[in-house]
Order: structure tokens, then C-alpha cells, then sequence
């Protein structure tokens, strides 16, 4: 299992990175992480645009799902997700994601992730299925 800041160094320049996703902990029972709610992050209104917040969410989802996985070099991808919108996130704001899993089994896991406003408030629920792919197997003399 890759540590927090390894992972971190993964999604710089990727769209988790892009987003400003900040793994604050991770271990095969729990991830929670961070972001602040940019302006180019929102919606009219000022507050954190919902696909913003799905993005997020998945994004912590699937790093439940990779430290639980197993065999080394086994993969993930989200297969379904559903998202509940309970508030919203002004701009400006940090919000915080921590994602538990409800299943985790051989080929799929389930993961929920709450999102929170800085000062608690219920902002969204989400829950996703992860598919746990196998490590990919290359013909001798491939290259990666």
C-alpha cells in the first residue's frame, strides 16, 4: 500500500491535484482529505459546484479502495456512484472528505464518503462502488 504523501506526489499533475485534493490520512478503514473551495471550483452563487464535490469524493473513494488493495500491481476503477447534496460549500472555505468502507471484497468494494464545511455542516453524502481489477499482465518483451 502506497503511504498518504506517496500518493500525494501521484495526483500533483493529475486532475485530483488539479482540484487541490490533500490526503490527510489513510489506512484500510478510513481516508479523509481536504479541499479548498476555489472560485474557478464553483457554481453561481459562490459555492463549490456539485461536480466539484462528486470529483472529491471519488477521488477519496478510490483511494479507500487502493489501500486495501491486493495483490500488488491489482487496480481500481469506479463503477457507480451516488450522491446525496445536503448544503453547500461557500468559496473560500476548506472542506473536509472522509470516506469508510462498507464492503470490501474481492472484486468490489463500497466505500461512503461525508463532506463537510469547515465549520461541520453536512454539505454531501456519497457512496461508490470500486471494481478491483487485476495487475496488468504484459507479453514478455512488451514495454509498459
Amino acid at each position: 500500500m502506497p503511504a498518504a504523501d506517496e500518493l500525494q506526489k501521484i495526483f500533483e499533475p493529475l486532475f485530483p491535484g488539479l482540484m487541490g485534493v490533500e490526503i490527510k490520512q489513510m489506512t484500510p478503514e478510513k481516508v479523509v482529505a481536504s479541499m479548498l473551495v476555489r472560485a474557478d471550483l464553483c457554481t453561481t452563487g459562490g459555492v463549490c459546484h456539485g461536480g466539484a464535490l462528486m470529483a472529491f469524493a471519488d477521488t477519496v473513494g478510490a483511494v479507500g479502495t487502493v489501500a486495501n488493495l491486493a495483490p500488488d500491481g491489482a487496480r481500481t476503477t469506479t463503477i457507480e456512484s451516488k450522491t446525496n447534496f445536503m448544503g453547500a460549500a461557500p468559496v473560500n472555505t476548506r472542506i473536509t472528505a472522509e470516506s469508510v468502507p462498507l464492503h470490501r471484497g474481492r472484486t468490489t468494494q463500497v466505500w461512503q464518503t461525508t463532506i463537510r464545511a469547515e465549520e461541520g455542516k453536512l454539505v454531501a453524502v456519497v457512496t461508490q462502488t470500486q471494481m478491483v481489477l487485476p495487475a496488468r499482465v504484459r507479453p514478455s518483451g512488451s514495454t509498459p
